[in-house]
């Protein structure tokens, strides 16, 4: 029941992810993906089998309860855009501001929640809407902060690529077709690697913790 729960809020967490980089790629001059109907909260749009459901479940048994996940790409033309580099930037940093928004709306629903709660004397239902959120605030820190990571295909490659020299540009771009398995192996045989990488999902996650007893 905890995987199905968690499965659900990755799952659309992935799926505003996805359109926030299709929305943006839009006001950035590209159609493509709006085009294509990727700028709608429908999973069906968005969700990949393996990303979406297999790896998750996977990483979730064979881990310290590590949980990424991924959805089918937006498909982008760079032609399309008004100004290249900073249209790239922007669409990539898109599906990060998402999840970092979405973080900080869980919180203040799960305030809002436990306030209510307080009043009410309501506990089985609101209890679960507040696990449900509290899963939420974790996956989308983690979504956010392990995007940043700046190897190919994650968005921090992106940013990354306009700011390494030009002659290193093709070969870190290449490196994108093998960049997820590394991860995936890496996130299998050293999970603590991931546990450090992402110090900042726990302090901000602390943070939250902090500010909910402060306000509820």
């Amino acid at each position: 029941m905890e995987l199905l729960s968690i499965l659900l809020v990755l799952m659309f967490s992935i799926v505003c992810h996805e359109v926030a980089h299709a929305w943006v790629a839009l006001q950035e001059g590209d159609d493509t993906a709006y085009e294509l109907g990727r700028i709608t909260l429908n999973p069906f749009a968005h969700l990949d089998l393996v990303g979406s459901f297999l790896v998750p479940v996977v990483l979730y048994n064979l881990t310290d309860g590590m949980i990424f996940g991924w959805a089918k790409p937006v498909p982008i033309n760079p032609n399309k855009f008004r100004s290249y580099r900073s249209a790239d930037i922007k669409v990539s940093l898109a599906g990060i501001a998402a999840n970092l928004l979405l973080a900080v709306a869980l919180t203040a629903l799960i305030i809002a929640l436990l306030n209510i709660q307080r009043v009410t004397g309501f506990e089985n239902p609101i209890d679960l809407m507040v696990e449900l959120a509290w899963y939420g605030v974790s996956i989308n820190l983690i979504l956010a902060f392990f995007n940043l990571i700046p190897i190919p295909p994650l968005d921090g490659s992106h940013v990354m690529y306009h700011f390494i020299p030009a002659k290193w540009r093709v070969s870190y771009d290449r490196f994108g077709q093998y960049g997820m398995i590394l991860l995936m192996v890496c996130s299998i045989l050293v999970p603590g690697l991931f546990t450090f990488i992402l110090k900042p999902v726990q302090m901000l996650r602390g943070v939250a913790e902090l500010f909910i007893k402060s306000m509820s």
